[in-house]
């Protein structure tokens, strides 16, 4: 695997060329999976018109790299990649990425659900959403506590 694992940043992504960079020609692997998650114009029953993602540089990616590792440790997996944006991001923009390999599909679906349920529940970063009622900050879900939860692992955030 080539590049860096985690990547917290401003700008835009490609998932084609970052997952062409995580398999960096290995002939191991077999399978790549993927998820990304965009901005939706609705939440909880509000139109949003816009996103704003804080985190604390440095602990974000040392927090998510930590969720890599676990995710090595727990699925027979080749690489990992992890892309969250921050800053202002508005309906339909790209927020983060999750590209798992390995050499089956099984372990490559499996961990990058884990990665996303971690990241879901652990990875520090707050949003805030611009509805017409004004400006408010994103509470964590009790239904993404519950996904953590089937991995062995109780957080509880909500």
């Amino acid at each position: 695997m080539s590049g860096a694992r985690v990547s917290i940043r401003t700008a835009d992504f490609d998932l084609a060329q970052e997952v062409a960079a995580l398999r960096a020609d290995d002939m191991r692997v077999g399978a790549v999976c993927s998820f990304v998650g965009t901005v939706r114009d609705r939440n909880d029953g509000s139109s949003v018109s816009s996103m704003e993602l804080e985190h604390y540089p440095g602990m974000t990616e040392k927090a998510i790299e930590a969720m890599i590792d676990e995710a090595h440790r727990r699925f027979d997996i080749l690489g990992a990649r992890v892309i969250h944006r921050v800053g202002l991001l508005q309906p339909l923009d790209q927020i983060m990425m999750v590209a798992v390999v390995s050499a089956h599909r099984g372990q490559s679906f499996e961990a990058c659900e884990f990665l996303m349920d971690y990241l879901k529940t652990q990875a520090p970063f707050w949003k805030k959403e611009q509805t017409p009622e004004g400006a408010r900050w994103v509470d964590a879900r009790v239904a993404d506590d519950a996904a953590l939860a089937r991995w062995g692992i109780s957080a509880p955030n909500a």
